[in-house]
């Protein structure tokens, strides 16, 4: 919060200076550079689109990416951007078909529920009640009923997947999942908590399922792989907290307090935690500006202070245009937009 009162009082002559530093001093410094930045890769469509990878090209996916990112920062703190937020949403709009789902508006599909999750937040951020005549309520409900598996006749609660959300697109039937993780699971929910969507709803009781399922809650799971359980790591639990707390888990809960407790004795930096073994040795840095932004948000929710370590990191690897790009291409980060995007979510959460 203090680096966005900061904002108020910068003049564009400091926002040019910041821009031209290759380390900024403090997040106060990196941050207006980055949020530059990315407002001057908006392209004249509204949207963002990647130059780096042909699959986000359509900019269905990237646009309410970066445009969360850019709505954290309130419009009385950054009043140019309510005029190009605007044009963001236009884009949106645009690209989203009559039953609500974003990122089906090509031949090939681009991410659609991380893309559908994602405008759903940033409509509600933006405080845009409707789109493509659905409300803002009703809008992620239609998408996410069909396309998480929970609670039908195809998905129920023996499946290990039962109460989690894939890709998106066509409709699946047992055992055939597609892609399946936690994390597009955590963006789906929180959408729908941020849309208004009760908490009570059976979706979240079907996703808290799946949710528990996946955490290592017995201790002597956490920290290595048997056969039945994977290892723990960092950018996962901080999408099973977030994910818990989505589904109404209260601070205090053991589920919640056990998570809390790992990543807190593993966090150290931007480099994440829990990966071990030459199989998995380009993950610590491949994802670590998700890691970043997810393991900051994380902690603010928990009410803790993770230490500078990770805002050290990031005004040592700012570029000169106040970008960020990862060199580890394993998840797409060598892409500046997203780099960035996640950069200033994690510089906001301070």
């Amino acid at each position: 919060m203090h680096a966005l009162m900061r904002l108020r009082s910068i003049s564009p002559l400091l926002l040019a200076a910041a821009a031209c530093s290759r380390t900024p001093k403090t997040p106060q410094e990196a941050l207006p550079s980055a949020v530059e930045y990315l407002w001057s890769q908006q392209a004249k469509d509204g949207g963002w689109h990647s130059r780096t990878y042909g699959l986000l090209r359509s900019g269905q996916a990237l646009t309410p990416f970066v445009l969360n990112a850019l709505l954290k920062i309130p419009p009385a703190v950054y009043p140019a951007q309510t005029a190009r937020a605007d044009r963001a949403i236009a884009f949106i709009a645009g690209n989203t078909r009559a039953d609500g789902a974003l990122g089906l508006a090509d031949s090939i599909p681009d991410y659609p529920n991380y893309s559908t999750a994602l405008a759903v937040s940033a409509l509600c951020r933006a405080r845009r009640g409707n789109l493509g005549g659905a409300g803002a309520s009703a809008w992620p409900r239609i998408c996410a009923r069909s396309s998480s598996l929970h609670g039908t006749k195809r998905w129920r609660r023996e499946h290990p997947v039962y109460g989690a959300w894939r890709m998106g697109g066509e409709p699946r039937t047992p055992p055939d999942t597609g892609h399946v993780d936690l994390s597009m699971t955590r963006y789906v929910l929180q959408a729908l908590r941020a849309a208004g969507v009760a908490v009570n709803d059976p979706l979240f009781a079907s996703a808290r399922v799946f949710v528990e399922r996946r955490q290592n809650f017995d201790p002597q799971h956490a920290d290595r792989a048997d056969g039945e359980h994977f290892r723990s790591y960092g950018t996962t639990t901080a999408d099973g907290i977030l994910a818990l707390l989505a589904v109404g888990s209260p601070l205090a809960d053991p589920r919640v307090v056990a998570a809390r407790r790992w990543l807190m004795s593993h966090h150290s930096g931007m480099a994440v935690p829990g990966f071990v073994g030459e199989a998995y040795q380009r993950w610590p840095q491949g994802l670590a500006f998700y890691y970043a932004a997810s393991s900051g948000e994380a902690f603010r929710a928990l009410g803790v202070d993770p230490g500078p370590s990770v805002i050290d990191a990031l005004k040592r690897t700012q570029r000169a245009d106040g970008s960020w790009a990862n060199p580890e291409k394993l998840v797409k980060e060598d892409d500046p937009l997203i780099a960035t995007a996640f950069a200033v979510r994690a510089l906001l959460e301070k």
